[in-house]
């Protein structure tokens, strides 16, 4: 049975001496002074409300610019002893981007040949060539010559493949207790990348919410048909893919012809895209496409080849993954 002293338990007084900054007991028994920590005796042991308040306002992120997907004015309270790091940019100033950091930051490679195609020769490489193309017409006759709102459907597409690949790969990793050869992280990275061209041109067009519904419905239907493409044939899914960044660049340079005529405002670049490519602070939109488009060419270069290699009869892990290829 456990003795109440003033109606308070040893564990709760324990716990209120080590909130204190009195440390926890030693193995002697004694209190050692140490760091105000919050220690959960027990799992039941809450810490009160009035105590969580008072850590809240003094945690470095209290009232602190949260942008890029946090956009609470308090801080996060939390006795797991996690505190988002401040990061700061080569001049000093904060980072303000949670999505991504400063390391993961480049400058796109715009000297890349982006007239590159794969003839299609094999049935399957036929089939993907075709798919890719009869994909495009509904495209183009819904979004016509809004590019804005066309690349905005394009990435929200573009950036499954990546994914779905990333997650099979990683499975039979697992399964077969083997190694992928960097392939994992190449096509998560890639993923990853299509993603932030999303986030950039979410900045310059507001989708309407028919455009969304029609988000919702295609990523279902894409998401499920990719994954089982590329269970039955992952040479036919990334020869796919390296044609729809064919098509993507092609798009990209509609875009641009678009601009140059003033058809299109030439608007100030969004801060995330000069942050992300590190692009001039004084960037337009003209410059965010150039960057994007130079980033579907690597992605073709990237699934030709994947594909390329299942075609001669190897598996990805025998070749070594272009992590970083941008």
């Amino acid at each position: 049975m456990m003795m109440r002293y003033g109606g308070i338990t040893p564990v709760t007084n324990t716990a209120m001496l080590v909130a204190k900054g009195f440390g926890a007991p030693n193995k002697w028994g004694f209190l050692v002074r140490g760091p105000a920590v919050y220690v959960r005796n027990g799992s039941t042991l809450a810490v009160p409300e009035e105590e969580e308040e008072k850590r809240a306002d003094s945690s470095p992120s209290h009232n602190a610019a949260s942008a890029g997907g946090n956009k609470e004015e308090k801080g996060i309270v939390s006795y797991w002893g996690i505190h988002p790091s401040k990061i700061t940019k080569q001049d000093g100033t904060e980072w303000k981007w949670n999505c991504f950091r400063p390391w993961e930051t480049y400058k796109a490679d715009l000297s890349i040949d982006l007239n590159k195609h794969h003839a299609p020769v094999t049935f399957l490489d036929k089939m993907a060539y075709w798919t890719v193309k009869t994909l495009r017409y509904p495209t183009d006759l819904f979004f016509q010559r809004r590019y804005g709102c066309r690349a905005m459907m394009l990435e929200t597409v573009a950036a499954v493949p990546g994914m779905v690949g990333g997650m099979l790969l990683h499975c039979k990793s697992l399964r077969r207790f083997e190694h992928s050869g960097g392939w994992i992280k190449t096509l998560l990275e890639e993923a990853e990348n299509e993603r932030m061209h999303l986030m950039t041109f979410m900045e310059v067009a507001k989708p309407k919410w028919y455009e969304r519904a029609l988000v919702i419905a295609v990523q279902g239907v894409f998401f499920n048909a990719y994954f089982l493409g590329y269970m039955l044939s992952p040479k036919f899914a990334h020869r796919m893919v390296g044609y729809l960044e064919e098509e993507a660049i092609h798009s990209y340079t509609e875009f641009l012809k678009e601009l140059d005529k003033g058809k299109i405002e030439n608007v100030p670049a969004p801060a995330i895209a000069i942050d992300y490519w590190q692009l001039p602070p004084d960037s337009t939109l003209r410059d965010v496409v150039m960057v994007v488009r130079a980033d579907e060419a690597h992605h073709r270069d990237v699934n030709h080849f994947a594909s390329d290699i299942h075609y001669q009869g190897r598996e990805l892990r025998e070749a070594a993954a272009p992590i970083g290829y941008h």
